[in-house]
């Protein structure tokens, strides 16, 4: 029997072709049959369906991203503006925002399942008007205090927590043999606003006479009316989206939860770090560069690399590619140092954009392999698997978006420290090196529980 979902009545037909009615159990447009891996349903409507709800949700966290990330750039032009902060705590306004964000990943995550999908985008999409509101007014007053200034970009998190919920949702949409590249295109949707607000806010706020800065949360209005409005017109709710406290509280028992979600602080804790302490790092580091120009290309190129990332991975596995990944993003850090001490800004640029190629594509596989794992580890209950695999989701994006903070508060540290981004930079190697080894011993090592899977 086949369903269609609509606010308060669902058509039902059955084989014989009888159509009868049913009260919807909630409010709203529910779709309460879905079974993405049967291949006739997938065909007939699934795919339609779900890509009906995948492109919204690409949206509304495209603008979650750049919402997130609005005080990476907006930091570089305050002290031109009349603001008297320090470097490091113009670092704290980086960092803050990445902090919050990944905190509120989790309830995020708990919020499809309460309220749906479709309803929880509306509402988390209509959020994001308080951080951008609250950065046009403030920004428009040098004389805010640093501690106020504060509560305002920490405001800024509520951007990062639509990742979770987002990505958590479409999981349910999609059969698991095209999960790897339907997650990698909408988290490289989100993370593509990180290069976007990095590129448009320094041409918006400069825009004909003089510098306004508060046009860099202005310019987000409509488009964030506009995402809820979508939302609201073209997604749908799923019963099936059932991933619990209960499946959480299951899936944080579990060794492999931590282990990604370890791994994840890797990939994406490093992609979201790097981003939003890299328009800082050129002003500060190479002042004579033109931060507009330049900053936005990483972020940019690893939101590219995430989906063909996801999709390489649903090829080779997901475990082989990070691998790879973590072997490449070492190397750009070395590289990085070298150009630092040759004070070569090509070289430190080049270096830099080969680790967000790198990060970017291992945030694909990352996300691939979390399906993978927990259907090899919970055989014969697939339904189990993808609950806890959903929730796995949940806390490993919480965790990894944690780098967001630790990255540049280590770069401030640095900096504060010894005069030099360069210690940073080793410690991140090591971790990278401590990542492979982890990856390599748990998943592609002779003789492991899942050395023959297709993880």
């Amino acid at each position: 029997m086949t369903l269609e979902a609509g606010p308060e009545v669902a058509t039902t037909r059955d084989q014989t072709g009888t159509v009868g009615t049913v009260e919807a159990p909630r409010r709203g447009r529910w779709i309460d049959v879905w079974d993405p891996e049967d291949a006739t349903f997938w065909a007939e409507k699934g795919r339609a369906v779900a890509r009906r709800n995948l492109w919204p949700s690409i949206f509304a966290e495209f603008l979650g991203f750049s919402v997130w990330q609005l005080w990476s750039i907006v930091v570089v032009s305050m002290p031109k503006a009349g603001f008297t902060y320090t470097t490091d705590q113009l670092f704290w306004l980086v960092a803050l925002p990445s902090l919050v964000g990944a905190t509120l990943r989790l309830p995020y995550t708990f919020a499809v399942p309460k309220f749906g999908g479709r309803n929880w985008t509306i509402v988390s999409a209509s959020l994001l008007l308080v951080p951008t509101v609250g950065l046009s007014y403030f920004l428009t007053r040098p004389d805010t205090p640093f501690w106020l200034m504060v509560l305002v970009a920490a405001t800024a998190g509520a951007g990062g927590g639509n990742f979770a919920s987002s990505m958590t949702n479409i999981s349910f949409f999609y059969p698991e043999k095209e999960k790897g590249f339907a997650l990698g295109v909408n988290a490289a949707g989100g993370n593509l606003g990180v290069a976007v607000v990095q590129l448009v806010v320094p041409i918006v706020i400069v825009a004909g006479a003089g510098l306004t800065l508060n046009r860099a949360g202005l310019i987000w209005l409509p488009l964030i009316v506009l995402a809820a409005f979508w939302a609201w017109k073209s997604m749908a709710n799923l019963s099936a989206a059932t991933s619990s406290f209960r499946a959480s509280v299951a899936a944080a028992k579990r060794p492999q939860t931590w282990i990604i979600s370890f791994l994840y602080i890797g990939t994406f804790g490093s992609f979201i770090g790097f981003s939003a302490a890299f328009p800082l790092l050129i002003k500060t580091t190479f002042p004579a560069i033109t931060v507009a120009h330049i900053a936005f290309l990483g972020a940019l190129v690893g939101s590219v690399a995430r989906p063909f990332g996801g999709k390489l991975a649903d090829r080779v596995g997901g475990a082989w590619l990070t691998v790879c990944c973590f072997v490449v993003m070492g190397l750009g850090i070395l590289a990085s140092v070298v150009a630092l001490k040759a004070d070569s800004f090509a070289g430190f640029l080049i270096s830099f954009l080969f680790l967000f190629v790198a990060s970017g594509a291992a945030n694909g596989s990352v996300y691939r392999m979390i399906p993978a794992v927990f259907r090899v580890t919970t055989p014969g209950d697939p339904g189990r698997a993808r609950r806890e695999a959903a929730a796995c989701i949940g806390i490993a994006s919480a965790v990894g978006a944690y780098g967001g903070f630790l990255v540049p508060r280590g770069f401030a540290m640095s900096t504060s420290h010894f005069g030099s981004l360069i210690p940073a930079l080793y410690v991140f190697c090591g971790f990278y090196v401590i990542c492979l080894a982890v990856t390599y011993f748990c998943y592609l090592r002779k003789g492991g529980s899942l050395s023959r899977e297709h993880v």
